[in-house]
């Protein structure tokens, strides 16, 4: 189970490094400047944050259930 918990840690790293590169403009982001100065951008960041935790746990405890009836089908 460990080692698919950090399989997933990395694949998320590297899944994020992948989209950092691709945005690559000298152009001003008026829209994120806009929410910095109002402060949305940090409720954007919360949700997000919020709703990634919330899809881990959620992948975890299914793994859990799973590993469960594995264990119980292969006793029987």
């Amino acid at each position: 189970m460990i080692n698919k918990i950090k399989t997933l840690i990395s694949f998320a790293f590297v899944l994020f490094s992948a989209s950092a590169f691709s945005q690559t403009t000298d152009a001003p982001m008026e829209m994120a400047d806009g929410m910095r100065q109002s402060g949305k951008i940090y409720v954007v960041v919360a949700v997000l944050c919020i709703i990634f935790t919330g899809i881990v746990t959620y992948l975890i405890i299914l793994d859990r259930k799973i590993n469960k009836l594995e264990k119980e089908i292969k006793n029987k």
